[in-house]
């Protein structure tokens, strides 16, 4: 029995859509470090808003207030911190989830609170790069198609 190259093609197709979602990314992981990262906190906004970290880190945040009492907490984690204006306050913990967390402010500092809203990163987004290989496959097998 003979394959036309139209069904192979597609067999072909078939079987890098499954690599991509079955086969972990291949991405060199570093070694967990220790990591120190300050955040200031200011109505309504973190700076930086988005953190990235490897997995198995030691993080160290540091949170410093600039304007009134502002806390943090990172979504999944069950980790809390507040920080009084003028200082610094410290949350120790190991990155030990992959994937994207919220951080929130934790205390009412106005009207805009429920936006002060942050990102922790961690590992890379697999998500993202097999979302992008899978349109990438599907514009390939688009213009093959409409090639033919």
């Amino acid at each position: 029995m003979k394959l036309s190259s139209k069904w192979l093609f597609w067999i072909a197709i078939g079987l890098a859509v499954v690599i991509i979602l079955a086969v972990p990314l291949l991405v060199s992981s570093a070694a967990p470090v220790d990591r120190t990262i300050r955040i200031q906190a200011k109505r309504f906004e973190y700076t930086p808003s988005i953190i990235h970290v490897n997995p198995g880190d030691r993080v160290t945040i540091e949170l410093a207030a600039g304007d009134v009492v502002h806390g943090l907490s990172i979504d999944s984690y069950n980790l809390n911190v507040t920080a009084d204006p003028g200082q610094t306050a410290r949350l120790t913990f190991t990155a030990d989830r992959t994937g994207s967390f919220r951080f929130r402010c934790t205390v009412t500092c106005g009207n805009m609170h429920p936006f002060m809203i942050g990102k922790l990163q961690v590992g890379q987004n697999g998500m993202l790069w097999r979302g992008a290989a899978l349109a990438l496959l599907a514009i390939v097998a688009g213009v093959w198609r409409g090639w033919k």
